[in-house]
């Protein structure tokens, strides 16, 4: 199916009202969020100077995931909805308090990021969760897909408008903006009607510690699951290293300005939405694992054009990095929603993220702390090889069986009318 085509077709997933209605909220939360997170690591490169400084930005949203396990555990064990509508309430209050930053609190900035990223964990662990109730088997891929489409559409224009709010008004008026976008999800989510599944009856034998791990033993025990969150752990930490060397590329190998990064990452949007338009007829077409391997490919190639002095290749290696980073990941959440019952969802998918940002996060502050002293072009080269070696194996990933279609509603009867002449029995 071509892009076009993929573009005039209403994703399966759209004709369930409660999914409709959950695209608003997230249409809505990601205006903000795309403004915000960039936006962080641009400030705190202007009031420090500092490249490190920066990347550790990155890394602290990633050291956020280390709550997941209680994160995952709350969602499997209430309303999934409710939480998300807290939740985004809490977010609102937390970015406000960047109102309140200055050189000399600059500490501050890394507390609200890292209280930012555990709701991030909190919300998108109950959204997930919540889709496995909307959508059938058939329709996860669709679903996921526009959801990341909408996501990525979003780096189009968010980036760019809190870089223009950022240069033109302050970092104040981002802030107020994130902040507003967090207030109106929240009343977009109280509209979500739908039918969640049940907890699961907690054992007293089982304790809490074992409860909130018992992600990461579902992972264990499901071996396609188990393969896909190791490789895809190994791939997205060797990506921690290019975090750290993204201003520099920009800086001495483009020789632009830092606020050129809002450019790069609109950039990146458009290869995001072509990835996420066309991850449901792939996945359809190819399954979820060779669309899975094929992403991380396509990554390990658009990052090799980093090492260019090129401003066109270097933009079209942020397309490219788009598309695979955008395929790679709906693979893999339709794979572990797939493979996951409706009651461990939280928990399965706050492990797979503790799983994934925690390396991350941890070659993230590898590279601030060499950055000063190390090529940035080795830091890229090591991504780059990194991910080439996570992909390798995951081609080798045999097919999930084909998920059942959903079932047709029965029609109702016809009443039975009498016939003329013919009157009916009492």
């Amino acid at each position: 199916m071509t892009i076009a085509a993929a573009l005039r077709r209403r994703p399966a997933a759209w004709e369930h009202q409660p999914f409709r209605r959950l695209t608003a909220a997230w249409l809505t939360t990601n205006i903000g969020d795309s403004a915000l997170y960039l936006m962080a690591a641009v400030w705190a490169k202007d009031l420090t100077g500092s490249d490190a400084a920066a990347g550790v930005v990155f890394a602290v949203l990633g050291l956020a995931t280390l709550l997941a396990p209680v994160m995952g555990h709350l969602v499997d064990r209430t309303s999934r909805r409710r939480l998300m509508i807290i939740g985004n309430l809490v977010g609102a209050g937390m970015v406000c308090l960047l109102f309140l930053l200055t050189a000399d609190r600059f500490w501050l900035l890394y507390v609200v990021i890292f209280a930012y990223g555990a709701l991030g964990t909190l919300t998108g662990a109950a959204q997930s969760a919540l889709l496995r109730d909307m959508l059938p088997d058939a329709h996860l891929a669709s679903g996921n897909g526009l959801l990341s489409t909408i996501d990525q559409a979003l780096r189009l224009v968010s980036p760019l408008l809190g870089t223009a709010l950022y240069v033109v008004v302050g970092p104040q008026a981002v802030v107020a903006l994130t902040a507003i976008c967090f207030v109106l999800t929240a009343l977009l989510l109280t509209r979500v009607r739908m039918q969640e599944s049940e907890p699961e009856p907690e054992e007293e034998s089982e304790g809490y510690l074992r409860s909130a791990l018992a992600g990461f033993g579902h992972i264990a025990r499901t071996p396609v699951l188990a393969r896909t969150t190791i490789v895809i752990g190994v791939a997205f930490a060797a990506t921690g290293l290019l975090n750290i060397a993204t201003f520099p590329v920009i800086e001495q190998g483009l020789g632009l300005a830092a606020a050129s990064l809002g450019v790069l990452v609109s950039v990146q949007g458009i290869g995001s939405v072509v990835g996420g338009v066309t991850a449901a007829s792939v996945i359809a077409r190819w399954g979820e694992p060779r669309v899975f391997a094929l992403g991380l490919a396509l990554l390990a190639v658009g990052g090799a054009a980093f090492l260019t002095p090129s401003v066109l290749l270097v933009s079209i290696g942020m397309a490219v990095v788009g598309l695979g980073v955008t395929w790679s990941v709906v693979a893999f959440v339709t794979i572990r929603q797939r493979l996951t019952t409706p009651r461990m969802q939280g928990r399965t998918s706050a492990a797979s993220m503790l799983a994934i940002n925690t390396p991350q996060a941890v070659l993230t502050l590898i590279g601030a702390a060499v950055v000063a002293v190390v090529d940035y072009r080795l830091l890229v080269a090591l991504t780059v090889i990194g991910v080439v070696v996570a992909a390798l194996p995951a081609f080798a990933i045999k097919r999930l069986p084909e998920p059942e279609p959903e079932p047709e509603p029965e029609p109702e009867p016809e009443p039975v009318t009498p016939e003329a002449g013919i009157e009916p029995a009492v």
